[in-house]
């Protein structure tokens, strides 16, 4: 099942809010502001059954659990951050670099060498980062993809969140499952002039530039390969979690070859498949709302976005965007 914001497929049942665009409680007939679809999916006959809805507590839950099989996080001595400059809110808009030094002093770069983070590093320079301009896959890149994929099912945590998918009527089988995230974060569609010139995995990890600014860019990995060749400039940061090991979560401005990010946010220590799983289950829990997480015994939300220009198989759709939110 894919969970649109304005469908109610895996969504019968659940409480009302009002950040959502329509409704799938029992008492939205009354006050008429079901979603179209309601009747087919919650109606008596119907597809989904509330049973099938991903609750708050089971994402507080699931969260958790993902959290302990990050097996391949950075542990406390493979990072040494130097935040520096902490913003204040009107300032994270000045363009000013208030950071004279770099935001990483060391990473120990063993890390990279784990096949989840090798498979993820080289996926970052298949991308151009401009939009508006089509991009170009090549049958290498495919392999990356699909080897990326792969490997990170291979991880406790990726079987761990398909399992917890599966018991949601989601998925019948974890190729299906990989089938489904190779095109939800790799299909392309159009941000630009009707090019093919965007993906959520390029959006989200490798970073796009869009009328003269930084859109996307939420990787930790990303920020440190490209701060270390001196293409990303840190200026300062706007929040930084309360988490004392990794991951942790930081929001920070920064430029990237001049072009400037006004609030970005990322994950600090985290592996690959860590900030792509968790994503993914937000993305399908809550699509187009905030997914309300615990790591670590502190809350934590993350917001995501479908693309709701083109969509893929049937009817669903892409990932615009994904990060995690900070106050």
């Amino acid at each position: 099942l894919y969970t649109a914001p304005d469908s109610c497929e895996g969504r019968c049942g659940e409480p009302f809010s009002e950040e959502d665009e329509c409704h799938c409680h029992p008492e939205c007939v009354t006050h008429r502001n079901c979603c179209e679809d309601h009747e087919r999916h919650c109606g008596p006959n119907g597809f989904s059954s509330s049973r099938d809805s991903i609750t708050d507590q089971e994402l507080l839950e699931l969260s958790e659990q993902l959290y302990e099989l990050d097996h391949n996080k950075a542990r406390p001595s493979d990072i040494a951050l130097n935040p520096q400059h902490l913003a204040a809110p009107d300032e994270t808009g000045d363009k000013q670099d208030l950071s004279p030094h770099p935001l990483y002093k060391y990473v120990n770069e063993e890390l990279f060498s784990k096949p989840t983070y090798a498979r993820f590093i080289k996926l970052l320079d298949n991308y151009q980062r401009a939009t508006g301009r089509e991009e170009e896959v090549t049958a290498e890149e495919l392999r990356e993809q699909d080897g990326f994929l792969v490997e990170v099912m291979e991880t406790e945590l990726m079987k761990k969140l398909f399992v917890f998918l599966k018991g949601k009527n989601r998925y019948s089988s974890q190729q299906e499952f990989l089938q489904d995230l190779k095109e939800m974060w790799f299909g392309l569609y159009s941000r630009g002039d009707g090019e093919r010139d965007s993906s959520g995995f390029e959006h989200v990890f490798s970073g796009e530039v869009k009328k003269g600014k930084v859109s996307g860019f939420h990787n930790w990995i990303r920020f440190y390969l490209l701060e270390k060749q001196g293409i990303v400039n840190y200026f300062s940061h706007n929040f930084n979690g309360p988490w004392d090991t990794y991951p942790d979560v930081l929001g920070l401005q920064f430029s990237w070859d001049g072009f400037y990010k006004e609030v970005g946010s990322a994950f600090i220590g985290s592996s690959p498949e860590f900030e792509f799983g968790i994503y993914s289950l937000c993305f399908l829990a809550w699509p187009g709302r905030a997914c309300h997480l615990s790591l670590g015994g502190h809350p934590l939300s993350i917001q995501t976005y479908p693309w709701t220009k083109s969509t893929y198989g049937n009817g669903r759709r892409f990932i615009a965007t994904a990060y995690v939110m900070s106050p």
